[in-house]
Parts: C-alpha cells; sequence; structure tokens
C-alpha cells in the first residue's frame, strides 16, 4: 500500500513539472466537453426486455407455438359449438318423433342422410303433423307371427307376397324364417313366420332400424289416398327430420355425443383451470412466507410433513364421500392439498436465493420486505411457476377423470370428460367403442398440449436461455 502511494505521489508530481515547464496557463491546458444529461442516462439503460425476449424464444418453438394454437382452438371452440346452428343440447335425450323411442347408439356420421332414392320410387307415409318433412317408409303392413300370406314370386332374399288384399315384398333371410316348400320358384304357395314380419313397397328396407326415415315434402308426389306417394325428384332420406348429423353419435341414453363431448371438455377445462389458478395463489404465498421468514421455517415444514404424508388420494375420494357431489366439491377436493407441491417448490427457490448480494443490499438500504419478494425473489420463480401451472391444468382433469371412474366425481346430469370417459370404457370392445375413443381424443389433446407448452414456456422465461 505504501509502494503504491509512493507512486501515485511520484507520477502527480512529475504531471505539475510538466505543466510548469511548458509556460502554458492550467486553465487552458483543458477544456470542458459538453454534455446532455438525458443522453449520458440512456448508457444506463439497455435495450433488453424480459417478456419480449421470453416471447422472441418461446416463438422459436414451432411445435409448441402449434400446439399453442390447437389449444386456444379448442378451447375457443368449446364456447363457440353451442351457438353453432343445428346442435343439440348437450343433455337432451333425442327420441324418434313417430315411434318415441331414444335414439340410442347411433353410430358417427358426417351426415344425418341414411340412404339417396332415385326418383319413382313408392314410399307409405306415416301419419304425423308437419309442414316441411314427412315421415316415410316403404312398409306397407306388419304381417303376425304365423299369419299365413300367399308368395306369388320368389326373388331369391326377396319373395313377393300378399296378405289381406296387399300386395308387396317380404324379406327371405334368417331374421324372418320364412316356411318354404323344397322348391320356393313354384308359385303360387302360402308361407308363414315365427315371427312378425314387414311387407314392404319394394325389394328394399327403406327405414333405419326399422323406424321411419325423413323427407322433403316438395319431393314427394302423394297419391289420393294421403298415404302412398312416389318421389318425383331423386331425394335424400334423413334419420330425423332435420339435417343436423350426430358427428359423434349417440350414447345409450340417445344423447348427443358430439355436444357432450364440448360440454364435457368445457366443464373440465374449467375445473383444471380454476383448480390450478387455486394451487398456485395458495402455494405462492405460502412457500415465499415459508421460504423468506426463517422463523417460519421449522413450524411451517412441520405442517408440511404432516399434510404431505396423507396420500392425496384418500384425501380426494373422503372429500368428495362427504360433500355433495358438483364442480365446487370436487375443485374444493383438488384445491385442499393441491397447493403443497407448489409451496414446498417455492420454498426451496427462495432459499437459495434470499441471501444474494442484491438482496442484501436491498436490506442494508431498508427496503420492505414485500418490495423485496415483489422484485428481487419472484421474477426469478417465472418460469417454474408457469411450468407447474400448465402442468396443474391436466393433472386436474386426470384427478376429475379418476374421481368420477370410482363412482364419487360429477353426476351424470353434468357432461364431463371424466363421466363421458367412465362410461365409454365399458363399450371398449362393443361397437359403440367410438363413446371412449371420442372423449379420450379430446383429453390427450389437452393433456400433451399443456405439457409441451409449459415445458417450452419454462424453457423460455429462464433469463440464460435469452440473447
Amino acid at each position: 500500500m505504501r509502494l503504491f502511494d509512493h507512486k501515485n505521489r511520484r507520477a502527480e508530481d512529475a504531471v505539475t513539472d510538466a505543466v510548469r515547464n511548458l509556460g502554458v496557463p492550467e486553465s487552458e491546458l483543458f477544456e470542458f466537453a459538453n454534455s446532455d444529461p438525458d443522453l449520458a442516462e440512456k448508457t444506463g439503460f439497455s435495450q433488453y426486455s424480459y417478456w419480449g425476449s421470453t416471447l422472441s424464444v418461446f416463438l422459436k418453438n414451432r411445435g409448441a407455438v402449434a400446439l399453442l394454437l390447437v389449444l386456444v382452438i379448442l378451447v375457443a371452440f368449446t364456447f363457440i359449438q353451442p351457438l353453432l346452428p343445428g346442435q343439440y343440447e348437450a343433455t337432451r335425450i333425442i327420441n324418434h318423433p313417430i315411434t318415441g323411442m331414444q335414439m340410442s347408439n347411433v353410430q358417427p356420421s358426417l351426415s344425418s342422410v341414411v340412404r339417396t332414392a332415385p326418383a319413382g320410387t313408392k314410399l307409405a307415409i306415416t301419419p304425423w303433423e308437419n309442414e316441411e318433412w314427412a315421415a316415410v317408409s316403404n312398409v306397407v303392413t306388419t304381417i303376425r307371427a304365423r299369419s299365413e300370406f300367399s308368395v306369388t314370386g320368389y326373388l331369391g332374399e326377396w319373395v313377393e307376397a300378399s296378405f289381406n288384399g296387399q300386395t308387396g315384398y317380404v324379406r327371405n333371410d334368417f331374421t324372418t324364417n320364412l316356411k318354404l316348400p323344397d322348391n320356393p320358384e313354384k308359385v303360387p304357395y302360402s308361407s308363414r313366420a315365427n315371427f312378425p314380419v314387414q311387407l314392404f313397397l319394394s325389394p328394399e328396407d327403406l327405414t333405419y332400424q326399422g323406424d321411419e326415415l325423413f323427407i322433403k315434402k316438395d319431393a314427394l308426389e302423394i297419391g289420393k289416398d294421403g298415404i302412398t306417394a312416389e318421389l318425383a325428384t331423386e331425394a335424400e332420406l334423413r334419420i330425423l327430420p332435420t339435417e343436423a348429423p350426430f358427428l359423434f353419435g349417440t350414447n345409450i341414453a340417445g344423447q348427443d355425443l358430439w355436444s357432450m363431448v364440448w360440454s364435457g371438455t368445457r366443464t373440465s377445462l374449467f375445473i383444471g383451470f380454476v383448480v390450478a389458478l387455486a394451487e398456485a395463489a395458495v402455494g405462492i404465498f405460502v412457500g415465499v412466507v415459508w421460504g423468506y421468514i426463517r422463523r417460519l421455517d421449522r413450524i411451517m415444514t412441520e405442517i408440511y410433513n404432516v399434510i404431505n404424508n396423507i396420500p392425496t388420494t384418500i384425501v380426494l375420494i373422503l372429500v368428495a364421500y362427504i360433500l355433495r357431489p358438483g364442480i365446487s366439491s370436487l375443485i374444493f377436493a383438488m384445491s385442499i392439498t393441491g397447493w403443497v407441491g407448489m409451496a414446498r417448490f417455492i420454498r426451496n427457490q427462495i432459499v437459495i436465493i434470499r441471501d444474494r448480494d442484491y438482496n442484501l443490499a436491498s436490506r442494508c438500504l431498508g427496503t420492505g420486505t414485500f418490495r423485496i419478494i415483489t422484485r428481487n425473489l419472484l421474477p426469478y420463480l417465472v418460469s417454474v411457476i408457469m411450468l407447474r401451472m400448465a402442468l396443474a391444468v391436466p393433472g386436474a382433469i386426470g384427478s376429475e377423470v379418476f374421481i368420477t371412474y370410482i363412482g364419487l366425481g360429477l353426476p351424470v346430469s353434468i357432461p364431463s370428460l371424466g363421466n363421458l370417459i367412465t362410461v365409454g370404457r365399458k363399450l371398449v370392445s362393443t361397437s359403440q367403442s367410438y363413446q371412449l375413443i371420442f372423449p379420450t381424443i379430446v383429453l390427450s389433446i389437452v393433456t400433451v398440449s399443456f405439457y409441451i407448452i409449459g415445458n417450452a414456456f419454462a424453457d423460455s422465461a429462464d433469463p440464460r436461455n435469452h440473447l
């Protein structure tokens, strides 16, 4: 230190002697440079923007951006779908307007058209009051079991028959089990069936599972009897008097699965978002207090150990069993312990950074605790908080599916992905497996999208990944 001071004094003396030897006044050796305080301040600022850089890095991940668009479209469509024309209510049981029977287990289709009939097709009109639509089939009458009728022609899969003065065609297959002679082509002869059979106008079945189809009245030329008609042009015969198809089919109760899936998705996403926000709000607050205030660390740790040692599944089952089944009780059951993991994680992160130099400097300068937490601590945790919130949404939906699966979830009257999957799993090996496939696809899209988007955003929010 003494050597440094000695050299410094020698340097100052040398400069002073040099100035004196020049013979020029000291005031003329230097001049003041012009300065602008505003321009000088700019050197203290950077063009760096945390959120701008985060967005820039995230947009470079094309896969995550694509999934984000898919997720946004899916969420938006859950609210738009009920407003679209030709949509069925999710909980409405759809009945056949003539028979009153539920339209159960109708297969998925892009159209409500069952078949297209050519011009000249003869049809029988079923009495039904509607100004626009007519209920039609080609069934003349139903022949009771073991009633005899006359066969006037043999066509293989069909026979031409006459019954009570009415002529038509009877199906000849295992469902009717007609009693025919050894040589059925030698007509006429009498026949009968062990089961009721239908007498058709033409050798084809223009019905849907035995029920009438529907056609626009302007395509018909109705006979004088008001019962028979003929198609004036080629026309489409529909399963119901509507142009709205069952895109996802119907369930056993006759409800439109398309509407139920989107209504159920809306319900499950609402539960997921509310649970994620509740877990974040409670978890962040408790975690910050737990990690920053040292004297609370021990008691908070003990409370955490007690809660964490109780299986979450047991808590979900008990709360769901005690409370009345519903959306609010399900959200409460999931939130009551869901914040624990977030709180522990935030606490661990706070302990790591609470004693760094900039926090010590803030405390020495008298900065309040709230300002230190909001300005010095939480900004460093944005990435991990967003990741855990993104994962909490599909986690809550998965819990809802599980609780409903064991019979303690939402009532059947409230469509949800859990309800739909619970019902569909029972039909996985049947022709109605579509009742499991469609809600499972939607659930998979939501789960995978939130997981990938959450990880991508967490990486983007990390300042170390910013340029």
